[in-house]
Parts: C-alpha cells; sequence; structure tokens
C-alpha cells in the first residue's frame, strides 16, 4: 500500500511538472481600457509582448502608468489560470488518503 502511494505521489509530481511547462504555452492578453496599451504574458508570468500604440509615446509618465495598470491585471489573470491549473493537476493525482477528504472538503 505504501508503495502504491509512493506511486501516485510521483505520478502527481509530474502531472505538476508537465502543468507548469504547458503553462509557457498558455498566453494571457490584457489591454488599457482605451487599447492603446496591449501586453501578453505567460500563465506562469513571462512578459512576451509589449505593444504600445504612439500616443503614449508622447508622455512618459502617462505611459508608466499605463505599464503598471495592465500589467498587474494580466498578472492577476496569469496567476489565477496558474494557481487553478496547478492545483487541478495536484488535486488529480493525489493518491486516496482516508480521512484526508473531510480535510479538503471533497
Amino acid at each position: 500500500m505504501f508503495g502504491d502511494m509512493m506511486g501516485k505521489l510521483k505520478e502527481a509530481q509530474e502531472k505538476v511538472e508537465a502543468t507548469k511547462k504547458r503553462m509557457d504555452t498558455v498566453m494571457v492578453d490584457e489591454k488599457s481600457s482605451d487599447g492603446l496599451l496591449k501586453v501578453t504574458l505567460t500563465a506562469n508570468r513571462t512578459v512576451k509582448i509589449i505593444e504600445i500604440d504612439d500616443q503614449l509615446l508622447e508622455d512618459k509618465e502617462q505611459l508608466e502608468d499605463y505599464l503598471i495598470v495592465t500589467l498587474n491585471k494580466a498578472i492577476q489573470k496569469a496567476t489565477a489560470i496558474n494557481e487553478a491549473e496547478l492545483a487541478a493537476a495536484a488535486k488529480d493525482g493525489m493518491p486516496s488518503i482516508p480521512g484526508m477528504d473531510q480535510l479538503f472538503g471533497k
């Protein structure tokens, strides 16, 4: 039984690792409310693309504000996707341990 449980834990860990790799291919787009700035991140929160409308290049402070707001929104979205996917992968691969269902609300 213990060996079987260890095998299931290893399998769960492999699923989590595979999910982490897959999150590098999941893209999250966010743009400013007026569409002048667009950012694309992976679900692992790596910035891939930043598109800036020429209008924003005239005002450094405004551009900085746009970047902060838009990047933070994109990071929040990416984090939510990342956490949900990793939690699902970990839960899916976990062995059934008596009494654990009550702890985790299954």
